[in-house]
């Protein structure tokens, strides 16, 4: 969007918080019955982030609390990377009825967020192919960066040039290996439309979306909305709900426990059942933070050059509905590290419950 725009976006932001009814296409999904799923239910490592487990202890987790699959954010996850132990994992998960996902983190070797600890971003796949085959995951989830690179030189389409490129050159292992690159919106870095196209233009035979509904709410869509647009090529979800609300600068929002925001978890499983069968929900809660989403500042478009007023108004409905929360802060004399532990622990906890109570989650009683 160029900054003459702006203008149009200031006054799009007023109307849609002040005047804007709540019957529009952001909000058609209310209100839908859950009716009977069989949608697997898993967790993200990243719940579980303050305890710092590794792959052997999460997988024990995921059996304790009857869970159906457990993903892995990076390759980092695993305590050892040579075959014996990844068969060792592949046994104890197959064992109990658990399903891995594996992911490999940024392809992007121009993103601030890539790694080289495995080499370049081929040999990231690589390496990422072999391990998801060993512990017979369907996917390798990978991604571009964040919010960041959008505000890079030349902004976020060459980023996707070039991931699009090195996905390409791992055709032939993808396929003889039978895995998928699962391609994520991470952090604000892309919109499902910018994913959709990436994910034709690498071959939906090799790559498919990995969404993540939290991190949809960053680039300004209504995580419902945009399940939607993505809708078959979805082969990996991590999941958490959201609140945003309305700032002098534009918005702000925060990750919650399922069933304590704004999103509709009974039509996402229930979509997911339908159009997306087999594929878990991976709850990865995030919360007791706040991000800001200063769409009021003329320079947080440079970020969006080529994005309508129009692509934001449903974003804005749910702006002008929702209420402000806040921080959870230790009682006096509590361990931060502790509290921290133990909050995000109670947050995956009970999102488990509310998507088995409420949305029919889950293969196991």
């Amino acid at each position: 969007m160029k900054r003459r725009d702006f203008t149009k976006i200031a006054g799009l932001s007023a109307l849609a918080i002040q005047a804007l009814p709540l019957t529009g296409s952001a909000l058609h999904y209310r209100n839908v019955p859950a009716g009977s799923s069989k949608v697997p239910l898993g967790l993200c490592n990243h719940s579980l982030r303050g305890m710092k487990l590794k792959a052997k202890q999460l997988i024990e987790y995921a059996i304790e609390h009857r869970l159906d699959s457990v993903q892995f954010n990076t390759l980092t996850t695993f305590e050892s990377l040579e075959e014996e132990q990844l068969a060792m994992l592949s046994k104890l998960a197959k064992a109990n009825g658990i399903s891995i996902y594996v992911g490999a983190g940024s392809i992007c070797e121009s993103s601030s967020k890539f790694s080289d600890r495995y080499g370049d971003a081929k040999a990231l796949l690589a390496e990422g192919i072999r391990v998801a085959k060993a512990v017979e995951s369907p996917i390798v989830g990978v991604r571009i960066g964040n919010i960041d690179d959008r505000y890079m030189d030349g902004g976020i389409k060459p980023k996707i040039e070039e991931v699009v490129k090195v996905m390409k050159s791992m055709r032939g292992p993808a396929q003889d290996s039978g895995v998928k690159f699962a391609f994520e919106n991470h952090a604000g870095d892309m919109r499902s439309d910018e994913l959709l196209e990436l994910i034709n233009e690498t071959g939906t035979d090799i790559c498919g979306a990995f969404y993540d509904p939290g991190n949809a709410i960053w680039a300004m869509e209504d995580p419902m909305l945009a399940l939607e647009v993505l809708g078959k090529h979805i082969i990996c979800s991590s999941v958490r709900d959201v609140m945003v609300w309305e700032t002098e600068y534009g918005a702000l929002y925060q990750w919650t426990a399922i069933g304590e925001g704004l999103m509709d978890y009974k039509y996402y499983t229930k979509f997911l059942r339908e159009n997306c069968p087999n594929v878990p929900l991976h709850v990865e809660t995030i919360s007791n933070s706040q991000r800001p989403i200063p769409f009021l500042k003329p320079e947080f478009w440079d970020g969006f050059p080529d994005l309508p007023a129009s692509g934001i108004v449903d974003f804005l409905k749910l702006v002008r509905i929702g209420s402000p929360l806040e921080i959870e802060e230790p009682p006096e004399g509590t361990d931060r590290k502790l509290f921290d532990i133990e909050h995000q622990e109670e947050e995956l906890l009970n999102s488990l419950e509310y998507l088995r109570e409420e949305c029919g989650a889950g293969l196991k009683s």
